[in-house]
């Protein structure tokens, strides 16, 4: 019985520090990438500056054309994620002021995703590489039920999240494998699907009545002096519980509803995200109302 429990005691150093050493390589990896996604291409970063960056999701990602913001003389990038939720949005724009960035301009796409404050794993994990190297995402994170597993237990994350952050991504990044993620400016333009999903239901989404990362957001822009500007975005004419938006109005009087300014289907993917060329009618209807001024002043 002795030699079993001798033996077995091997086995579990062994294997934990087999656990350290991977642990250990794995965030080394990580911490050498920077073209691989717009987590990677922030964290290892130097000060950026910026006339406008965009947050939020998908409807971020799409909707918002860097490249016309651009052609008027605005130094801009998308940084919306597909999949994302306001969890990662706020995380995101701490990393960006931890690096100095210089921001005069925020456009957060606030609709949906006003209505959760869960993190989305598939795009929070892939924060996670720089765990321990990054005392802002460790409390950001910290109020995770899962945190304390993360956290202390050596390589559990690349195990949990293998196929977002596991050994696939990190061939991928020792062989400089790059993503379209960062192609124009961080937007990513969709195309008219013939069976796209025309008809959405929102009856049963509620906003949060104080959506804790939203209002870190924007308290972050106020106490950094960046001018922050949040807006709705456009969804197609077949859904059901449209007055989700006036929800939103109502709790947040100050965010802006555009998602009437572009309704018909041949400008839309899919339901809920419009195709480069609705995103192209909706971003000039942005820049018009928003930043004319500024443009006539350059």
């Amino acid at each position: 019985m002795k030699k079993f429990l001798v033996y077995s005691a091997k086995i579990l150093v062994v294997t934990f520090l087999i656990a350290v050493v991977l642990d250990g390589l794995y965030t080394f990896v990580y911490l050498q990438s920077n073209n691989r996604g717009k987590i990677d291409y922030v964290y290892n970063s130097n000060a950026r500056n910026y006339d406008v960056i965009i947050l939020g999701s998908s409807r971020a990602n799409n909707h918002f054309v860097s490249q016309m913001f651009e052609d008027k003389g605005l130094k801009t990038f998308n940084y919306g994620m597909s999949g994302g939720h306001l969890f990662e949005a706020d995380l995101m724009l701490k990393l960006m002021i931890e690096r100095h960035y210089k921001i005069k301009n925020i456009i957060l796409e606030a609709d949906l995703n006003l209505s959760n404050e869960h993190r989305s794993d598939g795009i929070s994990s892939k924060f996670l590489p720089y765990l321990h190297a990054s005392k802002i995402i460790k409390e950001h994170f910290s109020k995770e039920d899962d945190f304390d597993y993360l956290y202390y237990i050596p390589f559990y994350r690349y195990i949990k999240f293998d196929s977002q952050i596991g050994f696939r991504e990190i061939f991928k990044i020792i062989g400089k494998e790059k993503t379209s993620s960062l192609e124009n400016d961080g937007y990513y333009p969709l195309v008219k699907h013939k069976n796209g999903n025309m008809k959405n239901n929102i009856v049963s989404l509620n906003p949060l009545p104080h959506n804790k990362y939203y209002e870190e957001i924007k308290k972050n822009c106020k106490a950094n002096n960046i001018n922050f500007i949040a807006v709705m975005t456009p969804m197609c004419e077949n859904v059901k519980g449209m007055n989700y938006f006036d929800k939103v109005k109502k709790t947040y009087p100050e965010i802006h509803n555009y998602e009437n300014v572009v309704m018909e289907d041949k400008y839309f993917s899919s339901c809920g995200h419009m195709n480069d060329k609705g995103a192209k009618m909706f971003t000039k209807k942005i820049i018009e109302d928003f930043f004319s001024p500024q443009i006539n002043l350059k």
